[in-house]
């Protein structure tokens, strides 16, 4: 890689004015970043990207084509290219990988931690995987693999191996000594010390903050704290509760025998809290996990099934209209009023499925207070169709006052009674596919708009046979 580029000092300055008010990149600065790669520049693009944070160096990948994309990573500095790695969407992430020599990718994962090295490591081919573990210090390969081991959503997975630990007989002295002496073997990020007995088992957690206002003198068990220790097979999601719930900043995990073997921060609970949410989003939607870099066919592929069993579905529920066709032709206006009953008994249950599957994913549902939140939703929905009722029926009347006005009265009973339906669904059918263990986020829409759909055409069509023929 060769590069003829004169350097401009003032054009530097301006090209590292590269984001918004609104921390953005902004289109100006992505359009250099283009042009230097067009021209071969790069030591320009290494001006350019040098001083951006690691999150802003992924999202400008996803800005850039992949030919632009082939050109920038070759011009990053190993430490950079090595933190901007676990920030890249998985799409793109494996694009790249496939670019970078192994032996600058070796260089590039050592600056990492083993927790976002084995998350780089994980979406290499089994042949550049090799070549690339083969070219590590034996002691991060052995890390890294140890990780990879682990199931890929449990707690040995999402750990860091490096870790702060002290004996139970040390003092605070004995403690700052021992930091102090580690000098670059000291983990990156660490929060706390966790204090061990003989056979590695943590008994205790002390913050550096305490530790730092402590004498010297005085012994790590008297001011150590009691810790949530994470076992190393615990799901992820598990962890995330626990630390939300704790408040915790850090945690030790454990092995099967309770020795220490890691510890998991806040930083990496965070990213597992939005993973698990636009994860839930994205499955109420019927669709899965797309970023950037996903192609047309992967996005067709996603969807295509759920929209097959949306169509299932609604055929299932155009059925219904079939089975009072008589009454339709001789009320046309039927026909025009009764997607407005299935359009807001869908509305109503979707919010209700909203509201009961984020409260299971949040534990603030459980099987003692079911009932409440049923009757609460219930309620909820009997008070929705007693305040819309008269509005859509009142509206109705005066529409076809030259027709039938019980018709106002037939939409108005129907939208009551559809919403009590929406909410009925809407609760109990995530509720009841978490204790069968299902995901509760996964078909929950889709079966709630059906039975809205369907008991909504039943139930107006129902009603205006009765009351109107």
């Amino acid at each position: 890689m060769s590069d003829q580029t004169t350097l401009d000092p003032d054009v530097i300055i301006e090209d590292h004015e590269a984001l918004d008010e609104d921390y953005v990149l902004t289109a100006a600065f992505v359009e250099k970043v283009v042009d230097a790669a067009d021209d071969g520049q790069g030591m320009r693009l290494r001006s350019l990207l040098e001083d951006l944070h690691p999150a802003d160096v992924a999202d400008l990948m996803g800005f850039l084509t992949a030919e632009h994309r082939a050109v920038v990573v070759l011009w990053l500095p190993p430490e950079l290219l090595a933190e901007t790695l676990p920030e890249l969407d998985d799409n793109i992430r494996e694009e790249v990988l496939e670019r970078v020599p192994n032996a600058t990718l070796a260089e590039a994962l050592q600056e990492l931690d083993s927790d976002d090295a084995a998350a780089v490591v994980e979406d290499l081919e089994d042949d550049q995987r090799e070549k690339v573990l083969s070219a590590m210090p034996a002691g991060d390969r052995a890390a890294i693999e140890s990780s990879l081991g682990y199931a890929e959503d449990s707690a040995g997975r999402l750990m860091q191996r490096e870790v702060m630990a002290a004996p139970a007989f040390w003092n605070v002295g004995d403690t700052i000594d021992h930091i102090r002496r580690q000098g670059d073997d000291l983990p990156e990020l660490f929060f706390d010390i966790y204090v061990v007995d003989p056979l590695n088992r943590p008994v205790g957690g002390l913050p550096i903050s305490r530790l730092l206002r402590s004498a010297r003198s005085v012994a790590l068990t008297e001011i150590m704290e009691p810790i949530n220790d994470i076992a190393v097979d615990q799901d992820q999601e598990e962890v995330a509760y626990i630390f939300e719930k704790y408040h915790l900043i850090s945690a030790p995990v454990i092995d099967s025998a309770g020795r220490l073997v890691g510890q998991i921060t806040v930083d990496d609970i965070v990213n597992i809290i939005q993973e698990e949410n636009r994860e839930d989003i994205l499955r109420l939607a019927g669709v899965r996990d797309e970023d950037r870099g996903s192609s047309v066919t992967e996005i067709v592929r996603g969807r295509v099934p759920w929209l097959a069993i949306n169509l299932f579905t609604a055929v299932i529920g155009a059925s219904v209209i079939g089975w009072f066709e008589g009454t339709i032709q001789q009320i046309v206006a039927l026909a025009i009023l009764m997607p407005i009953v299935s359009a807001i008994g869908g509305n109503a249950g979707t919010q209700a499925l909203t509201v009961t599957v984020r409260a299971l994913a949040t534990r603030e549902l459980n099987s003692s207070n079911a009932p409440r939140t049923f009757m609460r939703e219930l309620v909820v929905g009997v008070a929705n169709g007693l305040i819309l009722a008269p509005l859509i029926g009142v509206a109705t009347a005066i529409w076809f006052r030259d027709e039938n006005w019980k018709i106002g009265l037939v939409i108005g009973a129907a939208m009551v009674l559809n919403l009590i339906v929406a909410a009925t669904v809407g609760v109990l059918t995530p509720i009841t596919l978490s204790k069968l263990k299902f995901d509760p986020a996964v078909s929950s829409a889709v079966f709630v708009t059906a039975t809205t759909d369907f008991f909504g055409f039943l139930i107006f069509l129902g009603l205006a046979t009765i009351v109107l023929i």
